[in-house]
C-alpha cells in the first residue's frame, strides 16, 4: 500500500494504481498500488460507486455549464451524461483495479477516479467524518467526466469534475486524468463548498476566491504528502530543508521544468491591493504563509526529536531571506539528514498530519460570507489554542505578518474572469439560483433537452 497506512483504509479495500506526481517526471514513471476506501466489489464499472462515477463521453460538444444552442437559444448543460460513452474500466473478479494496463483508455477512468477517492480518504480523515457533497440537494453522486479533446483544463462544478489535456511547447499532450495535483486540486474545491459552502454574489469577497484556490491547492499538497515515494523524494532531493524547489512547493507539474505555481513564492497582500486579476495569483499570499508554517512546524519537529539543534533552526529563520541561505543552511540539513533519514521521514509524517488536522479544523468553522484572509488567521490562531495550548501562535503570527495578511486587502478585481477561471458562475452555484447569478432565467428541463439536442 503507497501511503504506508496513514489513510483510513484496510485490506478490504479497493485496490488500484496511481501516479503520485505526474507520469513524465523521472521519480514516477511507474503507478503506485494504493487501497481506497471503497470496499472490494463495491466499485463498478465506470469505475463508479455511492460517491463518484466516471464518464469517457463520445461526441460530448460542450463543458457543463452555460452553452448556446445553434440558434443561440440558451441551454444550462449539467449532468448526468446520457449520451454515448467510451468503455468503462471494470474490476476483476475481486473487485479491484490494479490490473489494468497504463497507457490503455481504461487506465486513464481508472486514474481519475482513485485519485478523487484517495483524495477524499485523505481529508474525510482529518475532518473525522464523510464529507457531504455541496450539490446533494439535486445530485447524489459527483460525475467526473474525462475531456480527451474539448478542454484545456480542469474545472469542477455543480456535481461534476472535467478534466481535460494540456499540450507542452513541443505538441505533446498530457491528459489530465493523469496528474494527481490538478485532479486533488479539484477534489479541494469540492471539499471547500462542502464545508464552508457557496457565497452569496452580493456578499462575497476578493478574499474568497483566493482563498478557495489557496485551500485547493493545499488540499492536493496534503494528500501527495500520503505517497511514500512522494515522501522519499521529497527528503532524498532537500534532504528536508524544504525551502529548495521541490515536489512540496510546486503545483499541478505539466513538465520537467514548468508548473502552474509555487508555494514557496515573495507575494504578499501589499502586491494587491490596488487591485487583481486572476484568483490563482491572489491566492498566492496566503498559500505562501501556510506553506511556510508548515516548514517551521517541520523544523520545530526536527528540534524536539533534536535531529537539529534550536540554534540550527534560529539561523535557518533569520537567514530565511537571505541570499546566503542555501549556502550557509543546506549543508547544516545534509549532515543532519544522512545521519538519521527515517527519523527525517517520521518527522515529516507528523508535521504533515499535525498540518492536515490544523486545515481541517479552520476550514469548518469559516463562513464563505465577506471571507477574509485575516479571518482564516485569526481561525488558524483559534484552532492552535484549542489543539497545542497556543504552541503554534508565534510562528502563525510571524508568517502571516510577512504577507501582510491582517495588514493590508486587496483592492477591486480589475478584469472579468478569464476563460480558465474556476469561478465561472454557470459553473458552481446552484441551478436554482442560475438566473440570479447570471442574469439568466432558468431553462425549464424540456428546454435544457430541446437545447441540447439541437448542439452541433
Amino acid at each position: 500500500m503507497a501511503v504506508g497506512g496513514n489513510v483510513p483504509t484496510s485490506t478490504a479495500g479497493t485496490r488500484f494504481r496511481l501516479y503520485a506526481q505526474a507520469p513524465f517526471l523521472e521519480p514516477f514513471h511507474e503507478p503506485e498500488t494504493v487501497i481506497v476506501s471503497s470496499p472490494a466489489g463495491s466499485v463498478g464499472p465506470g469505475p463508479a460507486d455511492d460517491r463518484m462515477y466516471v464518464v469517457d463521453p463520445i461526441g460530448k460538444p460542450f463543458a457543463y455549464g452555460a452553452a448556446e444552442d445553434l440558434r443561440g437559444s440558451f441551454a444550462y448543460l449539467m449532468p448526468p451524461w446520457t449520451g454515448a460513452v467510451f468503455p468503462p474500466a471494470l474490476p476483476d473478479a475481486d473487485g479491484h483495479f490494479d490490473h489494468i494496463a497504463p497507457g490503455s483508455p481504461e487506465f486513464e477512468a481508472a486514474h481519475l477516479f482513485g485519485v478523487a477517492r484517495f483524495t477524499l480518504d485523505v481529508w474525510e480523515k482529518y475532518f473525522g467524518h464523510p464529507i457531504e457533497w455541496h450539490f446533494a440537494p439535486d445530485l447524489d453522486r459527483l460525475e467526473l467526466v474525462i475531456e480527451r479533446n474539448l478542454l484545456e483544463n480542469a474545472f469542477m462544478g455543480y456535481g461534476f469534475l472535467e478534466v481535460g489535456v494540456h499540450q507542452t511547447a513541443d505538441r505533446r499532450i498530457e491528459p489530465f486524468s493523469l496528474n494527481f495535483d490538478v485532479i486533488a486540486h479539484e477534489i479541494g474545491h469540492c471539499i471547500v463548498y462542502a464545508m464552508i459552502g457557496t457565497p452569496d454574489p452580493g456578499t462575497d469577497s476578493p478574499e474568497y476566491y483566493g482563498f478557495h484556490e489557496s485551500a485547493a491547492d493545499l488540499t492536493a499538497l496534503i494528500a501527495a504528502l500520503h505517497f511514500d515515494r512522494v515522501i522519499d523524494e521529497l527528503l532524498a532531493s532537500s534532504r528536508g530543508n524544504l525551502y529548495t524547489r521541490n515536489l512540496a512547493n510546486r503545483f499541478a507539474e505539466l513538465t520537467d521544468n514548468e508548473q502552474i505555481r509555487l508555494a514557496a513564492n515573495p507575494l504578499t497582500l501589499l502586491d494587491f491591493v490596488r487591485g487583481w486579476t486572476d484568483e490563482h495569483d491572489l491566492a498566492q499570499p496566503l498559500t505562501g504563509a501556510v506553506f511556510d508554517m508548515f516548514v517551521d512546524l517541520f523544523h520545530e519537529e526536527l528540534v524536539a526529536r533534536e535531529l537539529i539543534s534550536a540554534s540550527q533552526e534560529d539561523l535557518s529563520d533569520q537567514l530565511e531571506d537571505d541570499p546566503e541561505y542555501f549556502r550557509v543552511i543546506q549543508p547544516i540539513f545534509d549532515e543532519a539528514y544522512a545521519a538519521a533519514p527515517h527519523a527525517f521521514r517520521e518527522a515529516l509524517v507528523a508535521t504533515r498530519d499535525e498540518m492536515g488536522m490544523m486545515l481541517a479544523e479552520t476550514w469548518r468553522r469559516l463562513s464563505p460570507r465577506d471571507l477574509r484572509y485575516s479571518q482564516v488567521g485569526d481561525t488558524l490562531r483559534a484552532v492552535d489554542r484549542m489543539m497545542s495550548g497556543g504552541r503554534w501562535r508565534r510562528i502563525i503570527d510571524v508568517n502571516l505578518r510577512r504577507r501582510a495578511i491582517g495588514f493590508a486587502r486587496p483592492g477591486p478585481r480589475i478584469a472579468p474572469p478569464a476563460g480558465d477561471s474556476h469561478f465561472d458562475l454557470a459553473r458552481v452555484f446552484v441551478p436554482g439560483n442560475h438566473a440570479q447569478c447570471c442574469g439568466r432565467r432558468r431553462p425549464s428541463f424540456r428546454e435544457k433537452y430541446q437545447s441540447v439536442l439541437a448542439l452541433p
